[in-house]
């Protein structure tokens, strides 16, 4: 049973990245997924985040209209489309399964209420 994000990369600024979420071993179809990221000497963040049945979401305002989350149930995984990428998005970005579902608190719901958590994929982003 584990979460797993991929689709980190280098990039330049004004570029596009992809990142998926992908789960093995259960079906996220009942959780609600957030996206966080850790830059270096940072304290971890909320990026994003998505409700169960997806009819909810929640940004956080530094990615508000560059990023896009949605979620896919028959490949079983999340996504997260980045553009019009900046320097300031390097980081490790993280997702997470909250069980419960549903989303609150600009995302700190999915944050501490996690079953699960994905090990990071770096995302690197040249001026």
């Amino acid at each position: 049973v584990q979460l797993q994000a991929s689709g980190g990369g280098l990039v330049q600024a004004g570029g596009s990245l992809r990142l998926s979420c992908a789960a093995s071993g259960f079906s996220l179809d009942y959780y609600a997924i957030g996206w966080f990221r850790q830059a270096p000497g940072k304290e971890r963040e909320r990026v994003s985040c998505i409700s169960s049945n997806g009819s909810r979401t929640s940004y956080a305002d530094s990615v508000k209209g560059r990023f896009t989350i949605s979620r896919d149930d028959a490949k079983n995984t999340v996504y997260l489309q980045m553009n019009n990428l900046r320097p300031e998005d390097t980081a490790n970005y993280y997702c997470a399964a909250d069980p419960r579902g549903v989303i609150a608190g600009g995302c700190s719901s999915v944050y501490y209420g996690a079953s699960y958590w994905g090990k990071g994929t770096l995302v690197t982003v040249s001026s």
